[in-house]
């Protein structure tokens, strides 16, 4: 039976540090316009997650497909 607590600590433990190491996770991202790279700065944790997941920029010229670093 403490072994089983034990084992179970530690997966939560594990869950926890994978989560919150993701929150933090910060990216450069650009966009290309015209053969131009043009930077949109660095986002982090949720921010980048949106930008990830919407996965374009939209100016008053179009929508262009962003890229950040490491992704």
């Amino acid at each position: 039976m403490k072994t089983n607590l034990l084992l179970f600590a530690a997966a939560i433990s594990f869950v926890t540090l994978t989560s919150s190491c993701n929150k933090n996770k910060c990216s450069e991202c650009h966009y290309d316009k015209g053969g131009l790279e043009v930077v949109l700065g660095e986002f982090c944790g949720d921010d980048l997650k949106d930008l990830e997941t919407l996965g374009s920029f939209t100016d008053t010229t179009g929508t262009y497909v962003v890229h950040c670093e490491g992704h």
